[in-house]
């Protein structure tokens, strides 16, 4: 079967391209450094042609408005229409859980314009949603002195690792389209604060970390309930301490991911 993956250069798109190959499928990995850009049109038809099913696992460059609905809704709007021309049997496009719960944040709203381009469209489809990723609690560790204050909302998470979400997709994609809502997340909750936390103690990084619930998620205030998955929720395998000490036993360099799931700059 051939399975496009477009953002294949990404976190969970080079992880997803490298399962369905391992499983026998051909894979086109598009990216702007394949030589497809997904926003403009470039090489997406070409893309495409062929392909069974189309994985949207794509984000934004950047996360400020208006550039970041520019960028979903363009892209979107364009690989929906080469699916088209294409006769693609199923489109899998990946989101964020809580989307609509988060509409103050421009982020969110941009996705939102994402997830009703696809739920609208005529092609056969499944939106999938994420919770955070575990790679993504590294990367919003905010620069600062040594006796500076971190403050985070105490909101409950309940974050996934992008192996485990890699993993999911793959079994997605050879399954028929839902046409609904699939909400990915991991085995626990936790506090976001706590889980910032433990991350910068790993780093020997030893400011405070201050539960302050008008922190804000890229412009939005969350609660227990705006993170979090429903009862239906596919459950991810890896555990979060298991996940947090392999990644400190590997190269110490705190990583730069483009995420899906953005949360508030301090």
């Amino acid at each position: 079967m051939k399975i496009v993956v477009v953002g294949g250069n990404g976190l969970v798109g080079v992880k997803l391209a490298a399962k369905l190959r391992f499983r026998g499928h051909e894979v086109i990995a598009a990216s702007r450094r394949s030589g497809v850009n997904a926003m403009t049109g470039v090489g997406v038809d070409e893309a495409l042609s062929g392909a069974h099913t189309v994985i949207d696992v794509t984000n934004a460059p950047t996360f400020d408005e208006p550039e970041v609905i520019e960028f979903f809704k363009q892209s979107t709007e364009q690989l929906l229409a080469a699916g088209e021309r294409a006769g693609v049997s199923h489109y899998l496009a990946l989101s964020v859980v809580g989307t609509k719960r988060l509409q103050t944040s421009g982020y969110f709203r941009a996705k939102e314009v994402q997830e009703r381009l696809v739920r609208y469209s005529n092609l056969p489809h499944t939106l999938v949603q994420s919770t955070q990723f575990f790679e993504f609690m590294a990367n919003i560790i905010p620069p600062g002195g040594i006796m500076e204050n971190v403050h985070l909302s105490p909101a409950l998470v309940q974050p996934v690792a992008a192996d485990d979400v890699a993993g999911i997709l793959a079994d997605l994609a050879t399954m028929s389209p839902s046409r609904a809502i699939t909400e990915i997340a991991g085995p626990e909750s936790y506090r976001l604060c706590d889980l910032v936390q433990w991350v910068m103690y790993g780093y020997q990084d030893n400011r405070s970390v201050i539960a302050d619930p008008e922190a804000s998620y890229y412009g939005a205030i969350l609660d227990d309930l705006t993170l979090t998955p429903g009862l239906d929720a596919l459950v991810a395998k890896t555990y979060f301490r298991d996940w947090l000490n392999g990644y400190l036993s590997g190269p110490r360099q705190m990583p730069h991911v483009h995420h899906p799931n953005p949360v508030a700059r301090t």
